[in-house]
């Protein structure tokens, strides 16, 4: 006589997320980085190819991505105008967020006056010359730039916001065609099923890509730089810590309802890979995927997070604010009031036109410098030494306020589903670290079109 025991099916295997010794790893090797980079600094120093090579790895798949993703959330939207809604409200809010962290940066400097009394020595001085990057663009070109040679080109030279303008005219495009766009949609799907893959086997290389990049940064920071400049050091992280649990956190609380510290823990994964690699980049590809799994409508992520990249730089502001004060303090020549603020509106347009280019926050505050008070340009060499290890704050800071910025327009604009929002934020709804992407069903946005999850893609389809 058999049991119901022993004739009931046997329950289907939870599949079990691995993911979580990955990061496990990326502390342990961040640690170990860390100890390489004090103990044999200059070996240290030679393994920095080793985090350039996984930070590359992950931009080559951000285009793709943004691509993909843009041209799904427009596609599907039936009113071209909902679309340029979310995108002017995206644009204010950044450049008022701008104008506060400039703020606040202004406020904590002139407190602290750090730079008071070191010396400028003529090797700092050339070292300061040296970082004048005379590739950063001005507003204009900046704005010609974003026009990509051929329809392309804009993927193989990996320019976001090229990607970002070819995205918008194929999903308008798509929009218009109607029925006869549907094919193309599920198309473009699969093609965003299989970058998010590939995206995944990378993940797998991120400890390698933080043991290197944490032992390059303590190498060639080394103690000596870190005891002198600790003031300032730890002024800008405090000053980015207010400004992302009091500015960011009650704007979430006051608007959103929710609490910034649970949408943190929910995106922690991703403030590891950018601690241990410097890179806010490195997280903008899972934070798309994020996003929209936490409920926040396809369109707005898609405008929201790839243009936030580029114009709502919290971090950097912050550090540009506090950067000029430390040098003109250090020189010897304080800076007035009135001169204060001039010169960081001048950096606030700069920080535009250099949106991209290579170890931006440097090169952004020299190019400035150099443009509007290029007196102070000798004093760049004084943090050249802290910089690598002040970017982690910047990127942290830009990355936080980018998050909190896709979930405060989606819920502006109606395109953020709450109820799904609380369900994932409270782990009700996990999100699928192997694919990146919800898949419940085996549909597309193409096929979701009358009907999307999302409670915001509902009313983008009714608009």
């Amino acid at each position: 006589m058999t049991s119901t025991t022993d004739t009931a099916p046997a329950a289907p295997k939870v599949k079990r997320d691995r993911t979580h010794y990955l990061y496990i790893a990326v502390i342990i090797a961040v640690a170990l980085g860390i100890a390489v980079g004090l103990t044999v600094p200059d070996f240290a120093v030679e393994l920095k190819p080793i985090g350039t090579g996984f930070v590359s790895l992950i931009k080559m798949m951000i285009s793709p991505i943004i691509f993909c993703t843009i041209v799904l959330g427009i596609g599907s939207v039936r009113k071209a105008a909902k679309v340029g809604a979310v995108g002017g409200i995206a644009m204010v809010y950044f450049l008022i967020m701008s104008l506060v962290a400039l703020g606040i940066g202004l406020v904590v400097g002139n407190i602290l006056d750090p730079g008071t009394g070191l010396a400028v020595t003529d090797a700092v001085k050339e070292t300061g010359q040296a970082q004048v990057d005379t590739e950063a663009k001005d507003t204009t070109e900046f704005l010609l730039g974003i026009i990509p040679t051929t329809i392309v080109s804009a993927f193989t030279q990996g320019e976001v916001l090229q990607t970002l303008l070819v995205a918008l005219l194929c999903g308008f495009a798509l929009q218009a065609m109607g029925n006869a766009g549907q094919p193309v949609l599920r198309g473009i799907e699969h093609i965003q099923r299989l970058v998010f893959r590939v995206l995944a086997m990378i993940m797998w290389a991120a400890p390698v890509g933080a043991f290197g990049a944490m032992a390059a940064v303590t190498g060639s920071a080394g103690l000596d730089a870190l005891k002198s400049l600790a003031v300032l050091m730890l002024g800008f992280y405090i000053t980015c810590a207010l400004f992302i649990f009091v500015v960011l956190g009650a704007l979430l609380r006051i608007v959103a309802g929710l609490n910034v510290l649970s949408l943190f823990k929910y995106l922690g994964r991703e403030f590891l890979l950018i601690l241990s690699t410097s890179s806010s980049e490195s997280a903008l590809p899972r934070l798309i995927a994020k996003m929209e799994h936490v409920g926040v409508s396809k369109p707005v992520v898609g405008i929201t997070v790839p243009t936030g990249y580029s114009f709502n730089l919290d971090g950097t502001m912050i550090y540009m604010t506090m950067a000029s004060l430390f040098i003109a303090d250090a020189l010897g020549t304080p800076m007035s009031m009135g001169e204060q603020v001039t010169l960081l509106l001048f950096l606030l347009v700069a920080s535009k036109g250099a949106a991209g280019v290579s170890g931006a926050g440097l090169a952004t505050l020299a190019g400035g410098l150099q443009s509007h008070k290029p007196a102070l340009v000798d004093g760049i060499g004084l943090i050249v030494g802290i910089d690598r290890l002040m970017s982690e704050a910047r990127a942290l800071t830009n990355f936080a306020g980018n998050a909190v910025a896709t979930v405060l327009i989606g819920t502006w604009t109606k395109e953020i589903d709450k109820e799904r929002v609380n369900q994932v934020l409270s782990g009700a709804i996990p999100f699928d670290e192997t694919t990146l992407l919800d898949d419940h069903d085996g549909t597309g946005p193409a096929d979701r079109a009358e009907a999307p999850a999302a409670g915001g893609e509902k009313e983008l389809a009714k608009a």
